[in-house]
């Protein structure tokens, strides 16, 4: 279950999600100091009560500066994914730290995700906060206190599936003791980590090693391997090559596990990779699965997608290489005001660190609106130059129109570090409607 979507507003509207702290919830939270820049004059309203107010984000008392989601291209991208996802015959976990938003968690179920992806038990816990039934987590859990959690959480919904990382032989050690500590009734399943290679982030280096880590999850009665996966992105030099030899690598490795039974007898095969940079070449690869003894989940993990961005995953997207298969759309737009000009070659706006990503790439300014009269122009010749923690360095060209009290329009870069500097957003309408808020957990 999720949340049905109503394409006229283009509005997120909750239906049952079987969790504790139902979606709908969230619009009872009052609005107040913690939300940056919302209308002063809202305090005191439930976020439900604003966004029934259909405020428009240019007139309706929003301050500067405020980050924007675009209803429309966030709607094209779940929707293209999902496509993607089913025509390749992929299942789809995507990786819920992007936006850690149970309300686009809901939305992204509700458009053919098996389940969410996590990183840290934290992300666990809000996933299962918001009722998320099926969270892969992508790391090696080895934390006695986050493990006693999973077992009680296990224990008490059945319907709850969880599959985890496995990397080494103490980890399995390390997890077995602290979940039979916990008492724990139901095996924890977990899939092999293979690494991307020497120098690469987590992950068993070699098949050998692989195969040690296998047998002692085959020892340790809390456990129970039901795959492989990894991750292609940290593949050293990256090319479409380097990274179809590693998923075939993958995809081999599972074919020996299952021929030698190492695989939970009964269970679904889970081989999972696909960030977001390189999830073409795991389709490729993933088409040509051999059968196996046991059906195969295909899944694919990647969660940049929902709101896409204008630099590090625009030019790194997939479907830069396969344009025919469709195109995600920038969600995101960063809103900051002149506050200076104190030369024809300079400006400074109020946004800076605190509001924008710039771990990948600096704003990129794309549109001024006026301060006095609120008419839209392209931000010709105009750049940010740098950052402070409340400031844009902006440089303007000879002639550039720009001054104090103007609205300049920004696209950022890097969807993992524009959500998490957020803790309300504004889901914007395509006229400046700004029809629900978008509420993170980081």
């Amino acid at each position: 279950m999720g949340v049905a979507y109503d394409a006229t507003t283009t509005s997120i509207e909750e239906t049952p999600l079987g969790a504790d702290r139902p979606v709908s919830g969230l619009a009872d939270e009052l609005v107040d100091h913690r939300f940056k820049a919302l209308p002063p004059d809202a305090e005191g309203l439930t976020v439900g009560a604003l966004a029934a107010e259909r405020r428009n984000l240019f007139t309706g008392g929003f301050t500067t500066p405020v980050l924007a989601l675009s209803a429309e291209s966030v709607e094209h991208n779940l929707a293209l994914l999902e496509t993607y996802a089913e025509r390749h015959g992929l299942a789809f976990a995507p990786h819920g730290k992007t936006s850690m938003s149970p309300q686009l968690f809901a939305r992204q179920l509700e458009y053919g995700a098996w389940g969410i992806t996590a990183a840290v038990p934290h992300q666990a816990r809000v996933y299962r906060a918001y009722g998320i039934r099926r969270i892969f987590l992508a790391n090696e859990l080895v934390d006695a206190v986050a493990l006693r959690w999973l077992a009680a959480e296990l224990d008490s919904d059945p319907e709850f599936r969880f599959v985890c990382y496995v990397d080494s032989v103490r980890g399995v050690e390390l997890m077995d003791e602290a979940l039979r500590a916990a008492g724990a009734s139901r095996p924890v399943d977990v899939v092999v980590e293979l690494g991307a290679g020497e120098g690469a982030r987590t992950g068993v280096r070699t098949e050998a090693e692989c195969a040690a880590v296998a047998d002692a999850v085959a020892a340790a009665g809390t456990l129970r391997l039901v795959g492989v996966a990894g991750y292609e992105g940290e593949v050293p030099q990256a090319s479409a090559e380097r990274v179809r030899d590693w998923v075939d690598r993958l995809v081999a490795l599972a074919v020996g596990f299952d021929r030698a039974g190492r695989f939970a007898s009964g269970e679904e095969i889970v081989i999972s990779a696909g960030g977001s940079a390189w999830f073409d070449a795991v389709a490729d690869a993933f088409a040509q699965i051999p059968e196996l003894s046991a059906p195969v989940l295909k899944l694919l993990r990647s969660g940049a997608y929902v709101s896409h961005d204008d630099g590090h995953y625009r030019h790194l997207t997939p479907f830069n290489r396969v344009p025919e298969e469709g195109e995600l759309q920038p969600a995101f737009r960063l809103w900051a005001q002149v506050v200076s000009r104190p030369s024809a070659e300079q400006a400074f706006l109020n946004a800076g660190k605190r509001d924008a990503a710039y771990d990948l790439d600096l704003p990129e300014a794309q549109v001024v609106r006026s301060g006095r009269d609120g008419a839209v122009r392209p931000a010709t010749g105009i750049s940010v130059t740098g950052l402070s923690d409340q400031h844009a360095w902006v440089r303007t060209d000879p002639g550039a129109e720009l001054e104090v009290g103007d609205w300049v329009g920004m696209g950022l870069s890097h969807p993992c570090t524009s959500f998490d500097k957020w803790q309300l957003i504004p889901l914007v309408a395509a006229d400046g409607t700004v029809t629900d808020y978008i509420r993170t957990f980081f």
